[in-house]
């Protein structure tokens, strides 16, 4: 697939589609300046590393406030949370040149928070990866796109938000990445907003 410049998109209903151009499906996480790493003091619980599923890796990063912190600039915000969740959708946008149509398309999202008509979509992943498939993140923000669209939830923005999790010893590293796209219809269009790390010190 990488010689030949293709990946690989789920149609649903077992269906797929090869594309053209990689750099079209994968997105580079930036880096890191500086002024955008942080210490962060915090008391361990018995959970926080006591497994790496991406089901914890969100878990710690809202427990400790870190959502809030990196997200809305306020530790004691009160965000609405929403757990993982499955849900299918017919869905068409475009990526590069190719038009895609899907069929009852399944798709995950690990997690989702709305502030103030703000809905963040999450996904959550073990380890610094380079790069991620960009419709791990695409399809749960056309999904919601649609349904603001159809006027059926009241919405101000939706953005993504990538949490990367690194241990490290006792304790962990975090990288978050807040994205949204610039066209709903098209999933080449990601733009990121804001990034951070935080690193995890115990009082």
């Amino acid at each position: 697939l990488l010689k030949e410049d293709c990946f690989i998109l789920h149609l649903g209903g077992g269906r797929h589609k090869f594309i053209k151009g990689i750099k079209n499906s994968y997105h580079s996480f930036e880096k890191i300046n500086e002024n955008d790493i942080f210490d962060w003091k915090y008391r361990k619980s018995i959970l926080n590393e006591f497994d790496t599923s991406e089901s914890n890796i969100l878990s710690v990063a809202s427990n400790q406030r870190i959502i809030h912190d990196f997200l809305y600039e306020d530790i004691v915000a009160s965000p609405k949370v929403y757990n993982a969740r499955r849900t299918k959708m017919n869905l068409s946008y475009r990526v590069g040149k190719e038009k895609i149509i899907t069929q009852n398309l399944q798709m995950e999202i690990d997690y989702t928070m709305e502030l103030r008509g703000v809905i963040t979509i999450f996904e959550g992943k073990n380890g610094f990866p380079e790069n991620f498939a960009v419709y791990q993140l695409f399809h749960p923000f056309k999904y919601y796109s649609i349904l603001k669209e159809k006027k059926k939830l009241d919405v101000e923005q939706i953005t993504c938000c990538y949490v990367l999790r690194k241990k490290e010893r006792e304790s962990s590293v975090l990288r978050l990445y807040n994205y949204t796209f610039e066209d709903e219809n098209y999933m080449s269009s990601i733009k990121l907003l804001k990034n951070a790390q935080y690193n995890l010190i115990k009082r």
